[in-house]
C-alpha cells in the first residue's frame, strides 16, 4: 500500500502496533461492559436479590461464553475496519451529489455490509443475553388445526433487524458527520485520562443515538416489517403464529419491554464501537518522536528531517509536524540539533530541510487560497476590479535569489497559480513585464467574448489604441494578487492592459462542431438550473467550500508554530547564524498568507463559526480549523516581532510587507 521505505517502516512498527493494542484493550473492556448490559437488561425493582443471582448465573453459563468470543471477534473486526478506514484529512462534501456519490462508493457500500453482519452479530448475542421471549428464532405453535408445528418468533427477529439497521445507520452516519478522522488534541494528555474523560461522552452519545435509530427502525419495520417476515418464512420453513400479536402493527409496537430491550441493546452495540473508535483515536495520535540527528547511517530514513518530507501515509507527515512544533518549543537539546552544521562541511542541513518544508506547506496554502479566491472572484465572467482593491502586493520583491531553493514548487501541488505569486528575485529589474494572473486562452471556443475584447490585440485605428488614461479603463486591468515590478518601484500608477504591447495574432473562428456543442451545453446547464430537485443535489453548501479549502490546516499550523518558535529561540541559541538566511523568506511568507487569509474571510460564510452538537461523535474539529489557522499566524508573526523587535528593520522585504509588518511592531494589527 505504501511503497515508500521509510512508510514501510513507520507503519509495521508503529501504526500496527498501536492499531494492535487499541484492539486488544477494547477487547478487555467487554466483559465489564457486558455484565453492567446483562444488569440493566435483567433488572427489577421488586425482586432486586433475585436479580442479582440470575445474573451472576447467567454471566458464568456457557452461552455467555460464546457470546464473549462472537462480541470480541466483532470489536476486532471494528478495529481492523477503523484502521483502513482512518483519515486525518476528512473528506469534505461541497453538495448534496457528492455527498451521495461518497454514499454509493464501492469501498462505503463494502464497509455499510460489513457493518451490516456484525449488527445483526451484536443483535443475537444480545436477544441470547436478554433470554426469555427473546431467545430463539423459532418456537413450537400450533396451526388452526391444532397440528404441532414450529413457528417464527418475531421478537428474535426483531431484534436481529434492529442490530442489522442500527450498523447500516452507523455506517451511514461515519460517512456523513466523518466519523473515522482523526483529529490531534491541542492538549497533551496521559492515554488514561484521555480515555476517563471522554467515557461519559461517549455513553451519552451512544445511548442519543440508540433512541433515534430504534425510532427509525420501527417506522422502517411497520411499513416494510412484512417482507424480511416472509422470506425468513419461506426459506427456513416456519410458521406464522396467528394467536401472536404481529409486530409490523400499532398494537405490536406498544410492548414498552420490547421497546426498552432495544434500546439498551442498541446502546450496548454503540458503546462498544465507540468505545473501539476512541481508543483507536488516542493510540494512533500519541506523540511520537522522531530523531533530528541519526546515530547511525541506516537510520536516516528515521530522522525528523528526512521524514517530514514524506508525503505518504499522512499519519506519518502529521506526526512529523506535531513533533517539531513540539521540539521547538519544549526542547532546548534538540532544537540545537536542528541549528547544528554538519561536520565535515559546515553546512545547515537540518535547519535547511525543516524550514523549506514548512516554506512549502506555507506556499502550497496560499498558492490555494489565490486561486479559489480567482475562482470567486471570477465567477466564469470577466474580472472587473476596483481601483481600491487593486492593493501592491509583495509578489515580485520580496524574496532574494538566495532562498529561492527554499519557496521552489513541488511537484505534490494540486492547485496552480500565476508565477507571479512566489516568483521573489531582486534581479528583475524595473522593466520586468507585466504578468496577468490566470490568463485565458483567447483561442479556445469556449472562451467568453467579453474575455477577447478585454485581453484580445487593440486594432491600431481603434480609439482605444496608445495610451488610455480613463481610470475606468485602469480598474479593468485583470490584476488581483500581482502587480507590475516597475509600479512597485517607481510608485506610478500600473499601465491597463489596453497599453500593454501584444503581438498581433489572427483570430481563430472556433469550428462549427465546436458551436453546436457549447450551444447544446448551455442548453443542458439552462434547463437543468429550472429543476428544483437538479439545483438542490447541485447546489454548493454553505461554509463547505471554505471547510474543504482548509481541511488539511492543522499541517500548516504546525509548520507556523514550529518556524515561529525556532525563530524566536534563534535569537539566542543559534551560534552559527543559520536562521537569518531564511528570516526574509520566512516573514514574508507568513506576511503574504496572512493577507490570503484575509482576504478569504472576507468572502461569505467564511467567517460564521459551525454550532457544535454535543450529543454526536463527530470531531467537529475540521470545521474550525481555519479560524485556529488566522490566531496561530497573527500569533506567530507576533512572536518573531516581539523578540527581535527594531532588528527587522533591516530585513530585507517589499515595502507593503515592510508596511504591514511595522503594524505587528506596534501592535496595530
Amino acid at each position: 500500500m505504501f511503497p515508500s521505505e521509510t512508510s514501510c517502516w513507520f507503519i509495521r512498527k508503529v501504526i500496527w502496533w498501536r492499531a494492535a493494542a487499541s484492539i486488544a484493550w477494547s477487547v478487555l473492556l467487554l466483559p465489564p461492559t457486558t455484565a453492567v448490559f446483562v444488569f440493566v437488561s435483567k433488572f427489577s425493582f421488586l425482586h432486586p436479590i433475585q436479580t442479582i443471582s440470575e445474573c451472576l448465573s447467567l454471566l458464568m453459563s456457557s452461552c455467555l461464553i460464546f457470546s464473549f468470543i462472537l462480541l470480541g471477534g466483532v470489536v476486532t473486526m471494528v478495529g481492523f475496519l477503523n484502521l483502513e478506514y482512518y483519515t486525518v484529512i476528512p473528506t469534505i462534501a461541497c453538495s448534496k451529489i457528492a455527498l451521495l456519490g461518497q454514499l454509493l462508493h464501492p469501498r462505503q457500500v463494502i464497509n455499510s455490509f460489513a457493518h451490516c453482519l456484525m449488527g445483526v452479530i451484536v443483535g443475537w448475542c444480545c436477544a441470547v443475553t436478554v433470554g426469555s421471549r427473546y431467545e430463539t428464532l423459532g418456537c413450537p405453535c400450533k396451526s388452526s388445526d391444532g397440528v404441532p408445528q414450529m413457528g417464527l418468533n418475531e421478537y428474535h427477529l426483531v431484534f436481529l433487524l434492529a442490530g442489522a439497521f442500527v450498523g447500516f445507520s452507523h455506517s451511514l452516519l461515519g460517512v456523513i458527520h466523518n466519523i473515522n478522522y482523526v483529529s490531534f488534541t491541542a492538549v497533551q494528555q496521559y492515554k488514561y485520562l484521555h480515555f476517563k474523560g471522554s467515557l461519559p461522552l461517549v455513553l451519552k452519545c451512544s445511548a442519543i443515538q440508540a433512541f433515534y435509530s430504534i425510532r427509525n427502525f420501527t417506522v422502517a419495520y411497520f411499513f416494510l416489517g412484512y417482507i424480511p417476515k416472509t422470506w425468513i418464512c419461506k426459506t427456513l420453513n416456519l410458521h406464522l403464529d396467528s394467536s401472536v400479536h404481529r409486530l409490523d402493527s400499532i398494537t405490536g409496537f406498544v410492548d414498552l419491554s420490547l421497546l426498552y430491550h432495544l434500546w439498551i441493546s442498541a446502546t450496548f452495540l454503540l458503546f462498544t464501537w465507540y468505545t473501539t473508535l476512541l481508543l483507536f483515536r488516542i493510540f494512533v495520535t500519541e506523540v511520537y518522536s522522531f530523531p533530528v540527528q541519526p546515530t547511525f547511517t541506516e537510520d536516516s530514513r528515521q530522522c525528523l528531517p528526512r521524514v517530514l518530507t514524506d508525503q505518504q501515509p499522512m499519519i506519518l507527515k502529521f506526526l512529523a509536524l506535531q513533533d517539531l512544533a513540539l521540539l521547538s518549543k519544549h526542547s532546548p537539546s534538540r532544537r540545537s540539533e536542528v541549528f547544528s552544521l554538519s561536520q565535515p562541511g559546515g553546512h545547515p542541513h537540518n535547519w535547511n530541510a525543516v524550514s523549506r518544508e514548512c516554506l512549502a506547506l506555507l506556499a502550497d496554502l496560499t498558492q490555494r487560497l489565490v486561486a479559489y479566491h480567482e475562482t470567486v472572484a471570477t465567477n466564469g465572467r470577466a474580472k472587473s476590479l476596483s481601483s481600491g482593491s487593486e492593493r501592491k502586493t509583495s509578489s515580485d520583491t520580496s524574496f532574494s535569489s538566495g532562498t529561492e531553493d527554499l519557496m521552489s514548487p513541488r511537484p505534490t501541488f494540486l492547485t496552480k497559480t500565476p508565477t507571479s505569486v512566489f516568483a521573489r528575485s531582486f534581479a528583475g529589474g524595473p522593466h520586468s513585464p507585466l504578468t496577468a494572473p490566470f490568463t485565458p486562452d483567447l483561442d479556445s471556443p469556449f472562451s467568453s467574448p467579453t474575455l477577447r475584447r478585454l485581453t484580445g490585440p487593440v486594432d491600431q485605428c481603434s480609439p482605444w489604441h496608445g495610451s488610455v488614461q480613463s481610470p475606468h479603463i485602469m480598474r479593468r486591468a485583470p490584476k488581483l494578487w500581482s502587480t507590475s515590478a516597475e509600479s512597485q518601484v517607481s510608485s506610478s500608477p500600473p499601465r491597463s492592459p489596453a497599453s500593454v504591447p501584444s503581438p498581433k495574432q489572427e483570430p481563430t473562428k472556433p469550428s462549427f462542431l465546436a458551436q453546436f456543442l457549447q450551444n447544446r451545453k448551455e442548453q443542458v446547464k439552462n434547463f437543468m438550473a429550472k429543476r428544483v430537485l437538479i439545483m438542490y443535489l447541485f447546489n454548493k453548501l454553505p461554509e463547505a467550500s471554505s471547510q474543504a479549502l482548509f481541511a488539511d490546516s492543522q499541517a500548516h499550523i504546525w509548520a507556523l508554530e514550529a518556524l515561529s518558535y525556532l525563530v524566536q529561540a534563534s535569537f539566542t541559541e543559534d551560534q552559527f547564524g543559520v536562521v537569518q538566511t531564511t528570516l526574509p523568506s520566512i516573514l514574508s511568507s507568513m506576511l503574504h498568507l496572512q493577507e490570503a487569509v484575509d482576504r478569504h474571510f472576507k468572502l461569505p460564510h467564511a467567517s460564521s463559526k459551525p454550532v457544535r452538537s454535543a450529543n454526536s461523535m463527530e470531531d467537529f474539529t475540521y470545521k474550525t480549523l481555519r479560524f485556529a489557522l488566522r490566531a496561530t499566524l497573527k500569533t506567530a508573526i507576533y512572536r518573531i516581532t516581539t523578540t527581535f523587535g527594531s532588528h527587522l528593520n533591516a530585513v530585507q522585504m517589499s515595502a507593503e510587507h515592510r508596511k504591514r509588518l511595522q503594524q505587528f511592531l506596534e501592535f496595530k494589527e
